[in-house]
């Protein structure tokens, strides 16, 4: 008993700890978000081992499991805190302040000894030896961080303030504390010190700063760049689900919610939104976007006047759409996105480099995901971040393609570092087959031949808006034929023209583009055919023209077409139900019925009832559908472009979901009598 007491503190003997002490720590170190340090990819929990970025060199974490030769084993609870709260390893080095302990250093006794409890009985020990820091000397010589405490940090307790509340100093407690938010959401000084540990140190606390190549945004209260324009209610729901009606966690952040926030207590985060709320603007944020709808008129009337706008219509607004308000819990606004506004644009830019995951939690159905638009070259970039931080009344500055090029570098020295792959391994195409490499739509010719294919383009992404009486359906040719028609086996226009005139099977006979065009404005879009002399029809054959050009007449392109068909599984529409429930609701609608925006227009399309494509179309043939839903759906699922195309479900679910929602009542079409003449029609036909 004596050993036990002399190895811990009086009372905290490890065979004394209780379960209640032991959950009571767990749920602290999820507070203080333990894990995302401690825990490296692909490793073992709490065993350390991942590389940390300082301005001097490279840290990594350290083993904190309970092995006694290489983790935090033989710590009594004494030394145990003076490592978290104090910066002192057992053996009395000091550790780097890329351990927050300037933060923990206000932890609570009682929250210390329920840690303590947690890391010593209710973690598994793994013996992983600790990694060497690549500081260089005399960088490395630890001394010098005790100079660096006795200048920079101010030991002791969370003291709550006497004229405050009991959840406002909760909320004070964690965010100081605890959640050590300051690390990377308040701006360093000149010896890498946060410029300020809390509300009482003045308006440098958590008015944003960059760390890791990301901007950490200001949390503070100003309307524009800060949380002014959030209430109490929108922090909490993004601390617990990682995204609101304004926007969506991207970097760092995601990992926040994912190993942290998302599972704290509805007081803890309302107690944390309650005392964020409280502080005061940065100086010059507290100017909120003028909201303006010249950005979206322009749009939607075809003026690209810049090669930003081109390029924001091609990559971005099938998602962010052309109001820049995205869809709520779904896609982020852009238009007023705090985000968006910051002064300093390395994060807009960085997630346009790399894209990136929604945090996923129990909250809502689906995590989307970004591309990253990596491929794009930095004058584009530039150009399509510049556009986003100029449109719709946000008042951003605009970006250059050296700033691109910086954090292009900042990006491939992080995933290097992490181990992470830099570029896309590229499928080696049959001899014969031309690779898929449809043109940017910055590209387009200036002119009037120029403006015509733009017509074209428009028609086919906007066709509900610009072609009312000629589409009874509420779609958009782009939602079958992806992005333009510019996705691989998302329906691609790319190659499409050269291979007609082409023999339809459904016909029975050979058919010209046009009248393959007709046939889809009658069928998917369960309307009336145009014109084949109509301006219209001329400018949608020009893009596909355009999209085909120097591709010789009946070449194989890869990625022509949905991809594989013929699969060979038999459908289960029960399970297709509970896919399309897991899957597909969250954007098309319990019941198909799709979503629409503040306009009235569909941001994502009805799958079934009247206003879907027709029994005729080809998407409403089960394994038509399944090979598209396979290779394209869920869209915005993978980080890399093109949209969707991340694999989510299996073909066996892809099939299954396809059934059951092919199967759902939508429009008749009347001239099918006339379809496949010669009797061989596929199985999976509607009638």
């Amino acid at each position: 008993m004596v050993a036990a007491l002399m190895f811990a503190a009086p009372g905290l003997a490890r065979a004394d700890f209780s379960q209640d002490q032991i959950d009571k720590g767990r749920y602290l170190a999820v507070a203080g978000n333990c894990t995302a340090c401690h825990t490296a990819p692909g490793g073992a929990y709490m065993a350390g081992g991942l590389p940390m970025e300082t301005p001097v060199g490279t840290v990594y974490s350290t083993n904190i499991t309970p092995d006694p030769a290489t983790g935090i084993g033989g710590y009594s609870y004494d030394e145990f805190a003076a490592a978290v709260r104090d910066g002192v390893a057992k053996g009395g080095h000091k550790l780097y302040p890329a351990m927050p302990y300037p933060s923990y250093t206000k932890v609570s006794d009682a929250d210390m000894q329920a840690l303590y409890a947690y890391f010593t009985k209710g973690v598994t020990a793994v013996s992983q030896k600790n990694k060497d820091t690549d500081i260089p000397w005399p960088l490395s010589m630890r001394w010098t961080l005790a100079v660096w405490n006795a200048l920079y940090v101010d030991f002791g307790r969370h003291q709550p303030a006497a004229d405050k509340d009991a959840q406002w100093n909760r909320g004070a407690y964690l965010v100081e504390g605890l959640g050590h938010c300051g690390s990377c959401h308040t701006p360093r000084g000149l010896g890498f010190q946060e410029k300020a540990m809390g509300v009482a140190d003045g308006a440098a606390y958590l008015a944003g700063a960059n760390i890791d190549g990301w901007h950490a945004k200001d949390l503070r209260g100003g309307k524009g760049a800060g949380l002014g324009s959030w209430s109490e209610a929108d922090l909490t729901r993004f601390l617990k689900t990682g995204r609101n009606d304004f926007t969506a966690a991207f970097g760092g952040m995601v990992e926040v919610i994912s190993h942290s926030t998302q599972h704290l207590s509805d007081n803890d985060l309302t107690a944390m939104a309650r005392y964020l709320k409280s502080l005061s603007p940065t100086p010059g944020t507290d100017v909120a976007a003028a909201a303006s709808d010249a950005t979206f008129t322009a749009l939607k009337s075809g003026d690209y006047s810049t090669r930003g706008a081109t390029a924001y219509m091609e990559y971005c607004a099938s998602c962010h759409r052309p109001d820049g308000k995205g869809a709520p819990s779904v896609y982020p606004a852009l238009a007023g996105n705090s985000a968006v506004l910051t002064q300093d644009a390395t994060s807009v830019i960085r997630i346009t480099l790399d894209g990136g995951h929604m945090a996923a939690t129990p909250h809502d159905k689906m995590a989307f995901a970004m591309p990253a638009f990596d491929r794009l070259d930095d004058a584009t970039i530039a150009d399509m971040v510049s556009f986003v931080r100029g449109g719709w009344g946000n008042h951003a500055g605009a970006v250059a393609a050296s700033d691109v090029a910086a954090l292009r570098k900042v990006s491939l020295a992080a995933k290097q570092r992490l181990g992470l792959p830099t570029e896309i391994a590229k499928a080696k195409l049959p001899e014969g087959v031309l690779p898929f490499a449809p043109k940017p739509d910055t590209a387009m010719p200036a002119g009037e031949k120029g403006e015509l294919i733009r017509l074209g383009r428009r028609l086919l992404t906007d066709t509900k808006h610009l072609l009312p009486d000629n589409v009874g359906a509420g779609m958009n040719c782009t939602n079958c034929h992806m992005n333009g028609g510019k996705t691989p086996v998302g329906g691609a226009f790319y190659g499409s023209a050269p291979t007609f005139p082409q023999f339809n099977p459904r016909a029975g006979r050979e058919v010209t583009l046009k009248e393959r065009v007709n046939g889809c404005m009658m069928r998917s879009m369960n309307g009336k055919p145009l014109k084949p002399d109509s301006k219209e029809m001329t400018a949608i054959i020009a893009y596909f023209d355009w999209l085909s050009e120097g591709i010789p007449k009946d070449a194989k392109v890869a990625g022509r077409g949905v991809g594989n068909r013929n699969m060979p599984h038999v459908p289960d529409p029960a399970n297709g139900q509970k896919v399309y429930g897991e899957k597909c609701a969250a954007c098309h609608g319990d019941n198909g019925e799709g979503l629409k925006d503040a306009q009235g227009e569909y941001i994502f399309p009805p799958l079934w009832g009247d206003e879907s494509f027709n029994i005729g179309a080809g998407m409403a043939r089960t394994y038509t559908a399944a090979a598209f839903v396979l290779n394209n759906m869920p869209i915005a699922w993978g980080t890399h472009w093109p949209l969707g195309q991340g694999k989510a479900l299996t073909e066996q679910e892809a099939v299954d979901v396809s059934e059951y929602f092919t199967h759902q009542p939508r429009p008749d079409f009347a001239a099918k009598v006339k379809d496949w003449p010669d009797g061989k029609k596929p199985k999976d036909a509607r009638y």
